[in-house]
């Protein structure tokens, strides 16, 4: 059979072309709703009926107030829209080959039977061009998708991160700066970095505000004031705009545009979570490198298997999948911050199919948070290997004796520290050695004496412990 003649198979999530619905669609069950494409009809049905009711609070002698059960009915539209009316509006598009006038129809014909409504019809849509739906509509969907998915999953990853700073603050680790020894700190303290670090980039996530704009086709409010010259449309607009969720947006009013709202809050929230998911790949990246010094353990489970013909291997698969997926969303975050708020004149059609890739892009970053949850949540620290490590590197005690040389203006403290430790394997006794032989206070010396590599982690713990 020629495979383009057959007939399409319904869509499952072992022939979706995209692994977000496929090999991954369970674990993206809660951003679906918000940034599908039936998402996206939801939120254009909300904005067409918050603005239809508020048109009908406006005032116009031509729109008399709604009813008390016409607000109920209307608002119960959008609390229980289903899959069923989302393949409405695909069928209604079928013929009109427009998605946001399907819309327009689809809740046209919820008006059926139902005088009043029907009597008011033509205010659905009312002096609105397509994007004064489609762009508050994005926000809506970005408000959900990050509001309720992507901000609570890092917010995971933090408070694990928070608590395993605390629990191993004080457990000393050797450092290695450029790929070498270097002055030893805690596992915690290092933890700590990611966790102040995350904490930042979290609250410049959820500090963007999410602009829309109803200002009609280029921004002016032409077919609005045609119709009623004397109305105040600018602030309705706003009102509208701003007027909390159900019976408004929730969202900030944008007051300039051109017919499309110009992107650049998105691009600050893409840019923002681009910038969050580069510190855990960081953090991926050297967790990784951890699992291999031996410094973590990961806890194993039943009938797993790490490698198919080395039965040994237990490999840190959820901090490479994380990598993984935190690149590909910031392949895509980068595209739309970098392309969105660039529109040829007052509108061309570009942004269209790109933003309707913000929830692949979003998805690969919550697909990644929990893959480094999982990860985080394997991780079993061996104080063995860390300990081993650190008794095997007296040579980073170099700093500080050269430090307290120097505090005594023992000349050439650096140099005389390099000639016996640089690129040789340094003993306890030969630095105690060195240390006897210096022209320094007594007490000095003692204080120099006792200290190890796993001593020598100035206030790691304090600072680990205050993330």
């Amino acid at each position: 059979m020629n495979p383009t003649s057959a007939a399409p198979s319904p869509l499952s999530p072992i022939s979706a072309l995209s692994p977000l619905d496929g090999r991954y669609a369970s674990k993206l069950a809660t951003l679906r709703p918000f940034m599908s494409e039936q998402g996206y009809m939801h939120r254009r049905v909300q904005v067409e009926i918050a603005w239809f009711i508020a048109l009908s609070d406006a005032g116009f002698a031509e729109f008399e107030p709604l009813s008390p059960g016409a607000r109920t009915y209307l608002l119960g539209l959008v609390k229980n829209f289903s899959e069923a009316d989302a393949a409405a509006i695909k069928d209604i598009e079928k013929t009109t080959n427009h998605d946001v006038k399907a819309v327009e129809y689809w809740i046209k014909s919820k008006f059926e039977a139902r005088p009043e409504l029907e009597k008011a019809a033509e205010f659905v849509h009312f002096a609105c061009t397509s994007e004064d739906i489609n762009n508050t509509s994005h926000a809506l969907q970005l408000k959900g998708g990050r509001d309720a998915v992507l901000l609570p999953a890092l917010d995971l990853i933090i408070a694990r991160l928070r608590e395993m700073a605390h629990q191993h603050a004080a457990v000393p680790m050797l450092s290695r700066t450029h790929g070498q020894t270097a002055s030893p700190t805690t596992v915690g303290k290092e933890l700590a970095n990611v966790v102040v670090r995350l904490a930042g980039a979290r609250e410049r996530i959820a500090g963007v505000k999410l602009m829309g704009k109803m200002n009609g086709a280029v921004g002016n409010y032409n077919a609005h004031l045609s119709a009623w010259p004397d109305f105040d449309w600018e602030a309705f607009s706003k009102k509208v705009i701003e007027t909390p969720e159900p019976l408004g947006l929730g969202l900030t009013f944008q007051p300039y545009s051109i017919q499309i709202e110009p992107h650049d809050y998105m691009a600050e929230l893409f840019d923002a979570i681009a910038r969050t998911n580069t510190i855990l790949i960081d953090l991926s990246r050297d967790i990784w490198g951890y699992v291999s010094l031996g410094y973590f353990k990961q806890k194993l489970k039943a009938g797993e298997i790490g490698s198919s013909t080395m039965p040994h291997k237990v490999n840190p698969i959820d901090f490479e999948n994380a990598e993984g997926n935190l690149g590909l969303a910031n392949a895509l975050l980068k595209h739309l911050s970098e392309k969105l708020p660039i529109s040829r004149w007052q509108r061309d059609l570009t942004d269209s199919t790109v933003l309707r890739n913000m929830g692949v892009a979003m998805g690969y970053a919550v697909l990644a948070y929990a893959s480094l949850m999982t990860g985080l949540n394997k991780l079993e620290l061996n104080e063995e290997a860390l300990a081993a490590d650190l008794d095997a590197s007296w040579e980073v005690l170099a700093e500080p004796i050269q430090t307290v040389m120097r505090r005594f203006g023992v000349p050439g403290a650096y140099e005389k520290l390099k000639e016996v430790t640089r690129g040789k394997t340094v003993t306890a006794e030969a630095l105690h050695a060195l240390i006897r032989s210096l022209e320094i206070p007594q007490a000095e010396k003692d204080r120099l004496l006792a200290m190890t590599p796993g001593s020598y982690v100035g206030k790691a713990a304090e600072l680990a412990r205050r993330a």
